[in-house]
C-alpha cells in the first residue's frame, strides 16, 4: 500500500494531476464537492482516473447530514445523530434504520466505482461544533450499536469502514479545520468516554481503517493525535491491537499547522504511525511532499485489500434494486435539514 492520498482541483483531472497520480508513493485519491457536477460527470471522471491507475483507492467524505459531497443524483443521507430520534428512541428500530442507511450510502458510491467513504464518525456529540449531529449520539452505549449497524450495511454493499476521529473529537469545541483544537482532559476521562466506541468496534473487528483527530490532548502528549506515536503506535496498535490502515486527517487543516510545513507534517504523521497521509486543498503542498520527502524504496505492505471495495459483494448488492429503493424511501422520510 502506498503512502499518499491526493485530491483534484476541479471536475476533470489535469495532465499534471494524472502524472502525480502515477507516482509510486500515491495510493489514493479523495474527491470533494468541487469535483462533482452530476452523476454522469462523476462516473466519467472516475473512469479517466482508473485508466491511469486502476489500483488507486478512491475515497470521499460522504457520511450523511451536512457532510455529503455529492448531492445531485444521490440520495440525501440524514445526519447520523437524527437516526435515534427518527425511531422515537427505539434502539432496535434505529439499528435497522442504520443498517439500511449504511447500505444506501455505500451502494450509491460503489455504483460509481468509488471504493470508500470515510465513515462512520465515532465521536460523541458533546461540545464540538464541527461534530454535532455527525455523531450517532452523546453516549457510547448509543454510538456503539448504531455505528455497528451502519457498518453492517456498508459491508453488505461491499464497502470497508473507517472510524474517525480517534481517540475522539467530540469533547473539544474548536473546529480543527480552522484552528488548533486542544482537549485539556485527563487521559483516564478520554479513555473511559470518547475512546470507548473505537475500542469496542476494533475489538469486534469492525474497522478496516481509523482516522485520528487533529486534536492535542496536552495531558497525554504534546502532539495532535495524528502526529503522536503514543496515540497511534502505543494505544491504537499495541493496546487496542488495531490491524487496519491508519489514515492521517487532511494535513492542510489548521489543526495540523503546529507541526510545521507540509514536508514536516507528512514526515511527522508517517513517523507517528500513519499508513496513508492526506494532502488536500493545496496542490503546491502536495508537490512539496512528493518531491521533497525522502521516501523509502518500497511502500509498506499494508494490504489495500482491506480498503478496496469487494467486487463480489458489490455485484450482488447492485442487483438488489428493491432494497435500494426502500432504503431511499427511508432516507427521504427524514426531515430535510441540509
Amino acid at each position: 500500500m502506498s503512502y499518499l492520498m491526493l485530491d483534484l482541483s476541479s471536475t476533470q483531472a489535469t495532465e499534471a494531476e494524472l502524472t502525480q497520480l502515477k507516482h509510486p508513493m500515491v495510493g489514493g485519491l479523495i474527491l470533494f464537492s468541487r469535483n462533482f457536477i452530476d452523476r454522469a460527470q462523476l462516473v466519467s471522471l472516475i473512469k479517466s482516473i482508473r485508466a491511469v491507475r486502476s489500483d488507486l483507492i478512491i475515497a470521499v467524505d460522504h457520511e450523511g447530514g451536512r457532510v455529503q459531497r455529492f448531492r445531485e443524483g444521490f440520495t440525501r443521507i440524514p445526519a447520523m445523530g437524527d437516526i435515534l430520534a427518527h425511531a422515537n428512541g427505539d434502539i432496535a428500530k434505529a439499528q435497522n434504520c442504520a443498517v439500511e442507511l449504511g447500505y444506501l450510502m455505500a451502494i450509491e458510491l460503489l455504483a460509481c466505482d468509488i471504493d470508500l467513504s470515510f465513515a462512520p464518525v465515532l465521536d460523541l456529540n458533546r461540545v464540538s461544533r464541527v461534530i454535532g449531529t455527525r455523531a450517532f449520539g452523546s453516549d457510547p452505549e448509543i454510538v456503539i450499536p448504531l455505528a455497528d449497524s451502519f457498518i453492517q450495511g456498508m459491508n453488505q454493499a461491499g464497502m470497508a469502514a473507517v472510524g474517525k476521529h480517534f481517540p475522539g473529537h467530540g469533547s473539544v469545541e474548536t473546529d480543527s479545520h480552522l484552528a488548533q483544537a486542544i482537549d485539556d482532559r485527563n487521559e483516564s476521562e478520554i479513555r473511559e468516554l470518547d475512546m470507548v466506541p473505537f475500542k469496542a468496534l476494533i475489538e469486534q473487528g469492525k474497522l478496516q481503517g481509523v482516522m485520528p483527530a487533529h486534536v492535542i490532548y496536552p495531558k497525554v502528549d504534546p502532539n495532535p493525535a495524528g502526529f503522536s506515536s503514543y496515540w497511534l503506535k502505543q494505544v491504537l496498535r499495541s493496546e487496542l491491537n488495531f490491524q487496519g490502515v491508519i489514515f492521517s486527517d487532511d494535513l492542510g487543516m489548521e489543526g495540523a499547522g503546529v507541526v510545521g510545513g507540509y514536508k514536516q507534517r507528512a514526515k511527522a504523521a508517517l513517523d507517528a504511525g500513519c499508513d496513508m497521509i492526506l494532502v488536500c486543498n493545496d496542490p503546491q503542498g502536495a508537490t512539496e511532499v512528493l518531491n521533497e520527502l525522502e521516501w523509502p524504496d518500497e511502500a509498506p505492505d499494508k494490504s489495500a485489500k482491506l480498503l478496496k471495495a469487494d467486487p463480489d459483494a458489490v455485484a450482488k448488492a447492485l442487483q438488489l434494486e428493491q432494497r435500494w429503493q426502500k432504503a431511499k424511501e427511508l432516507a427521504e422520510s427524514f426531515p430535510s435539514k441540509f
